[in-house]
């Protein structure tokens, strides 16, 4: 392992918006920075909800011409959120924008899967794969017949896209390519016999990567307009950005869980190995795979979606808020007065989430929450209960005893949520980095340099470098027990 220091350009894509950081790592150094950032926003199209890859990879060119100013890179990465794709056409060319996962093109689709893959069971011990109406089997079940899917040659996940567009060099990197519901969790390879059975053709599934392994290097055209040199190599990094965000939690102490608090917020713990129990497919578990062969046993619960999306609702009607200060007004405000089930299919749409949010306490018999302040204690006091639950069933699973948990993601700098989520677990919360993605994507280019070590190593120096906090249960929980026993236990969503 070498003792000098490299710079990587991590391009790192969320649900709302898009970034290029730059990242100096060494022995004892990991400092990041932000050079670019980028909004993510939907289009609307006649027949559904689409991405705009064009302009997501513009804001990536211009991120990585930012990155450059300075001076070269040791290697760039890109990680995304899951699920999504574009096709290739047999010339290698986009076919169409790809299609959102919080489109309704799934609708109704979920039953014919299952019937041809032999069952909801079968399908869960080949894939491991929690069910979600919009994983991207379900996708290509919504596409069948199409003249798009016809035509189609490779299926790219979105990073894998945005990879061939730097590189030309096609491939699947295998973290992202276990949230498709077409890996067999097994084997890590593809499920090449669940494919056929669900009518999807051979050749669609490109070559898997592994998390550090070469993408290529950076196309002439590329090269030019970002001014980064001819070969600079891009890495596959741990692509899904939950898989790059757990990279980085900075667990140096056996038994821990995650939470990895976004847009989602994905709650479990890292294991050596899926749990496949039909207890696990019951409660909805997923088994999605790590960095060093590690499976993610998690599920996804609506994370800060539900906030963001209220604060969308009232800004785009004139009233815009202040956080900071909201925030200061929700812990004045009544413990517990209404509480929702973040994972009711009500929440998953785009639209008025205010109203959705008072409709489901009107339907519960609780009261509705009496403007923004009620509706944020609400949100935040949900998603603690929605974390307990989902951490303790994964415990019970899996068989293990967590005594921390990490809280990574922008959700880590919410005090409310991270002292919330301590007192209805009765466990301590240490809480950061909050640029866990970004963080990860850029160490294990550094690990592939040849810059850092080991796992364990990565996680030392992430503790030793970044700033952290840390929440102490508060209070004996006797009412977070009465709050989680109001919401009763998950549904299975399958």
């Amino acid at each position: 392992m070498s003792g000098r220091t490299g710079r990587f350009a991590a391009a790192d894509l969320g649900a709302t918006s898009g970034r290029v950081i730059t990242g100096l790592v060494g022995p004892d150094t990991l400092e990041l920075a932000e050079v670019h950032r980028f909004p993510n926003v939907p289009v609307r199209l006649p027949d559904g909800l689409r991405w705009d890859a064009l302009a997501l990879f513009q804001g990536v060119l211009d991120g990585l011409r930012a990155a450059a100013r300075p001076g070269p890179v040791d290697s760039v990465g890109v990680d995304s959120w899951a699920v999504d794709y574009g096709l290739l056409d047999a010339d290698g060319a986009l076919l169409g924008a790809p299609y959102h996962y919080r489109d309704g093109r799934t609708d109704g689709v979920t039953e014919g899967v299952w019937e041809r893959a032999g069952g909801a069971a079968e399908l869960y011990r080949t894939t491991g794969l929690q069910h979600l109406p919009f994983n991207t089997v379900f996708q290509l079940a919504s596409a069948a017949g199409s003249a798009q899917l016809a035509a189609a040659r490779t299926l790219l996940l979105m990073p894998d896209l945005f990879t061939y567009w730097l590189t030309g060099s096609v491939g699947a990197e295998e973290t992202n390519a276990s949230t498709t519901g077409l890996l067999d969790v097994r084997t890590g390879g593809w499920a090449r016999g669940l494919a056929g059975r669900l009518g999807i053709a051979r050749g669609l599934l490109p070559p898997l990567r592994s998390p550090g392994d070469p993408a290529g290097t950076l196309l002439p055209h590329v090269a030019a307009y970002t001014g980064l040199p001819e070969g600079t190599p891009v890495t596959a990094v741990a692509s899904h950005d939950t898989a790059s965000a757990v990279v980085a939690v900075p667990a140096t102490e056996p038994d821990t869980a995650f939470v990895s608090c976004g847009t989602w917020s994905l709650a479990g713990l890292e294991l050596p190995g899926p749990v496949l129990t039909e207890e696990a497919r019951a409660a909805n578990f997923t088994n999605e795979r790590g960095v060093d062969g590690t499976v993610r046993f998690l599920r996804n619960v609506m994370g800060l979606w539900l906030w963001e999306e209220c604060r969308r609702t009232w800004e785009g009607r004139g009233h815009p808020v202040d956080l900071p200060s909201l925030l200061e007004r929700a812990a004045g405000e009544r413990p517990f007065a209404s509480l929702i089930d973040p994972d009711a299919p009500e929440f998953l749409a785009p639209g008025d989430m205010p109203e959705r949010i008072a409709e489901f306490c009107r339907r519960t018999g609780q009261p509705v929450p009496g403007g923004p302040a009620a509706v944020l204690r609400c949100v935040l006091e949900s998603l603690a209960v929605a974390h307990r639950r989902v951490l303790r069933r994964a415990a019970a699973l899996a068989g293990r005893d967590p005594r921390r948990i990490h809280l990574v993601g922008g959700g880590a700098r919410n005090a409310l949520l991270c002292q919330w989520t301590a007192d209805a677990t009765g466990l301590p919360v240490t809480a950061g980095p909050v640029e866990a993605t970004a963080l990860g994507n850029v160490l294990v280019q550094a690990r592939a340099a040849g810059l850092v070590g080991d796992l364990p190593a990565v996680r030392r120096l992430v503790a030793a470098t970044q700033p952290l906090r840390h929440y102490a249960p508060r209070g004996d929980g006797s009412a977070w027990d009465r709050a989680a026993a109001r919401l009763g236990p998950s549904p299975r969503n399958c």
